[in-house]
């Protein structure tokens, strides 16, 4: 993937199964964490729109394709694996691709990246201020998180290229640790919760899912919601835009 496509993957996807279904409607929590979890498993964006075409063509085929639309991107998992798995074995042995003449173009602004970090730091201040009462640990470990993202901004002032995937690398080891606190503090009825809206949301399409991909979607729909909860922002670059 160029940089373009490599940070608006989400909205890519997202873009891409609207169009599919015709009908331009909110994705769901669920489809999020699916798109995440093939996000982190490094699975092209290509790959991904191909296994969506082959799923909606199954579905299509099948009785309950028949003047229904499909709901959600659970279907498509097995088609994008299958997709994913197709075109590792068709680049395999087909020799080292030729370099492309490097685009100096950055995908994003400084003043874009400047102000998606500033809004970042504003949400994670104010989430550690309304937690500061009733979980003073919490409130700590975000205000860790704060500033280990604010010593990230001196980097954007630099006139030397930026590296955004070492960016990325790190915004996501912030993300990481600060997610791995919403965790360690999160009440077991929270966390009960949330794990019986995903079974509700996923009964139609756990047939569909080996316990490895079960296990991946339940970590990355735990972590969005838990996040949505305390009003934290994502930092990843995915979510820029």
């Amino acid at each position: 993937m160029d940089s373009f496509n490599y940070f608006n993957y989400f909205t890519e996807i997202e873009e891409y199964f609207w169009r599919k279904r015709g009908a331009h409607l909110l994705v769901s929590p669920l489809d999020w964490a699916i798109v995440e979890t093939w996000q982190r498993a490094g699975i092209p964006l290509d790959a991904v729109l191909r296994g969506i075409d082959s799923a909606f063509e199954s579905y299509q085929r099948s009785r309950r394709g028949a003047g229904r639309p499909l709901k959600s991107l659970a279907y498509c998992v097995d088609a994008v694996l299958d997709a994913a798995e197709e075109k590792q074995e068709s680049s395999t042995g087909a020799g080292p691709v030729p370099k492309r003449a490097e685009n100096k173009t950055e995908p994003f602004s400084r003043e874009e990246l400047r102000n998606f970090l500033r809004r970042n730091l504003e949400r994670l201040e104010q989430a550690a201020a309304r937690v500061d009462s009733s979980d003073a640990e919490l409130a700590r470990r975000i205000r860790q998180s704060r500033a280990s993202l604010a010593e990230m901004m001196p980097l954007l002032e630099s006139p030397a290229d930026l590296d955004l995937e070492n960016m990325e690398r790190r915004l996501s080891a912030i993300e990481e640790k600060m997610t791995a606190a919403l965790l360690s503090q999160a009440d077991e009825d929270t966390l009960v919760s949330i794990h019986s809206d995903l079974d509700k949301q996923l009964a139609p399409y756990r047939r569909r899912m080996s316990a490895e991909q079960l296990g991946q979607l339940e970590r990355q729909y735990t972590q969005k919601r838990l996040l949505e909860r305390f009003g934290l922002p994502r930092l990843s670059l995915f979510y820029l835009n």
